[in-house]
């Protein structure tokens, strides 16, 4: 039975109400009945339905979009077509952002005020995607999966694209391969790793763990990983890095070491991003279709709404290598 106010108002002791204005912060409640409302209504779960919803089709035509990790050029690539397609379909699109310093409320999501929740940053363990399923709220996990999940899903080929890497490192001829991997608790991390390995074990070569570094998506640890790699032991001659933004902190790193690229050693990412393009970076590395990814999960989130107990779908995005400027053979 779902928890009401009423239930609230009965462990704190004061009239529904009153309930009713202190979660609305009114100024003719004291704070410490506020205060004690707010615990009793976080004891039992109770979350505030203030959605302002249409008494006829029980509808917002609003849908939460969730990121950490806006500073990613691939998120807004990703956000801009979604809002715009969810845009042209009759909804509008509530952006979530999600910091490690300051973490996702779950009232924020499930209040009353969304339709629907596109996760886009979602880790392999997280707990939010499993409360909202458990709650029943319409969603769709994007570009990341969790783990034991059933939901639906849209995601590129991760482990496709580090084949792809994989076999062209070994057809240039490389040997001494090194990875430059996110972090670990993302399923594009893990299922990408997992496909360069296997790929390159295909091809009689493997990955050593003194080769591999592990860290956050960004082009900082990108170029502080690759120093690391280029003045440790042995340098590798190709590094594979698992997004294009970890890929450019590579090459900044080679080109503040002195080293040539793809001369002295070759760097291949993953996404093409559009600054990959650029002139100026020139970047190798795995094309993925970022709009069509976008639009798939509109259609996700849309086809869920209207049919909430269908069984889940899974759309991946198929991959293709892009040769640029940044790969070589090896010396």
């Amino acid at each position: 039975m779902a928890i009401t106010s009423h239930d609230v108002a009965r462990l704190a002791g004061v009239s529904q109400p009153t309930v009713s204005r202190a979660l609305r912060d009114h100024p003719r409640v004291s704070l410490e009945t506020r205060a004690k409302v707010r615990e009793a209504a976080k004891s039992l779960g109770y979350v505030t339905n203030h959605a302002g919803r249409s008494l006829s089709t029980l509808s917002t035509g609003r849908i939460g979009i969730v990121s950490a990790e806006l500073g990613n050029p691939f998120y807004p690539a990703l956000i801009a077509p979604l809002h715009d397609e969810l845009s042209a379909r009759g909804y509008r699109t509530i952006l979530v952002t999600d910091r490690g310093s300051d973490p996702l409320e779950l009232e924020t999501l499930i209040d009353g005020s969304l339709d629907g929740v596109i996760l886009t940053t979602s880790e392999i363990d997280s707990e939010i995607p499993r409360e909202l399923a458990r709650r029943g709220l319409p969603m769709v996990l994007l570009n990341r999966v969790v783990d034991d999940l059933k939901a639906d899903t849209c995601t590129t080929d991760d482990a496709g694209g580090a084949a792809l890497i994989a076999n062209l490192f070994a057809d240039l001829g490389h040997t001494c391969i090194a990875a430059i991997i996110g972090h670990p608790n993302a399923s594009t991390s893990r299922d990408g790793q997992l496909g360069f390995v296997h790929a390159l074990a295909e091809r009689g070569l493997e990955l050593p763990e003194d080769m591999i570094r592990i860290g956050p998506f960004t082009s900082q640890f990108g170029a502080s990983a690759f120093r690391e790699l280029m003045t440790d032991g042995e340098r590798p001659t190709a590094v594979y890095c698992m997004n294009d933004v970890i890929a450019i902190g590579a090459l900044n790193g080679a080109k503040e070491l002195g080293i040539d690229v793809p001369n002295d050693v070759t760097i291949v990412g993953l996404d093409d991003i559009e600054m990959a393009s650029w002139s100026t970076i020139n970047l190798t590395t795995v094309h993925t279709d970022i709009p069509g990814m976008a639009r798939a999960a509109a259609d996700l989130i849309l086809k869920r709404i209207a049919n909430p107990t269908a069984p889940p779908i899974h759309h991946q995005e198929s991959v293709s290598l892009v040769l640029r400027g940044t790969h070589g053979p090896a010396h």
